[in-house]
């Protein structure tokens, strides 16, 4: 497959010639950004991305059903912690090796990214509370739950911990591990309260989530 052209995305084999396309649009966005030291979030150029008509054209599923699409139409804020260990940060290292992008300062760090989360959590969980749903594992998982324990402890904030937490992932149930530890590990970081709902979901996520999405969305 690699001879083939394809690159792995976790258990996913993609063209190379997708991430190409994309580039090509991305790096004149980058190099803008870069040229006027306005970091912006990662997600804001996949945003702007979606209102490029010449990239329709290169859809492989309808808009309809795309989940970034979805949180732009709502305007979900979009969170990318770990964006140096992917195929989009990869590439952009290696245009400002090259010079073609003139800095690292188009892109928010991620504890730019984490500040922004520090002010939306502020924001949201006065109106209500907030639970934690996690679809897999790794630091997309471990960054965001991490804003509540940031602001008790570091802020010395008095800000509800999260309402609930939920977990589908196949990986190996371990104490201490890192995508597979015990949902009860939480108490102790101050994520969740020990009367929390908790529930760990050992399965593929790509199966159960959409289940789970369909049965409370008709709920």
């Amino acid at each position: 497959m690699r001879d083939e052209g394809f690159n792995r995305v976790t258990d996913t084999c993609i063209p190379e010639t997708v991430m190409r396309h994309i580039e090509s649009k991305l790096l004149v966005m980058w190099q803008e950004a870069a040229e006027k030291k306005e970091m912006r979030m990662p997600a804001q150029f996949m945003f702007d991305l979606l209102d490029d008509e010449d990239l329709v054209q290169h859809y492989q599923i309808p808009r309809e059903n795309s989940w970034l699409a979805a949180a732009k139409d709502a305007g979900i804020p979009v969170f990318v912690p770990g964006l140096e260990d992917s195929t989009l940060g990869n590439i952009y290292a290696a245009r400002v090796y090259e010079g073609k992008v003139a800095n690292h300062q188009a892109i928010a760090s991620g504890t730019m990214q984490m500040e922004k989360l520090i002010h939306w959590y502020s924001e949201t969980s006065k109106h209500s509370p907030i639970g934690f749903f996690q679809v897999g594992g790794g630091i997309a998982g471990d960054f965001p739950i991490c804003v509540v324990p940031l602001m008790i402890q570091d802020l010395k904030l008095d800000i509800p911990l999260w309402a609930y937490f939920c977990q589908i992932s196949d990986a190996v149930t371990s104490f201490g591990g890192y995508s597979g530890a015990v949902p009860n590990e939480k108490i102790t970081w101050c994520k969740l309260e020990p009367e929390a709902p908790k529930f760990m979901v050992q399965s593929d996520a790509s199966i159960v989530a959409p289940l789970v999405f369909a049965y409370v969305l008709e709920w």
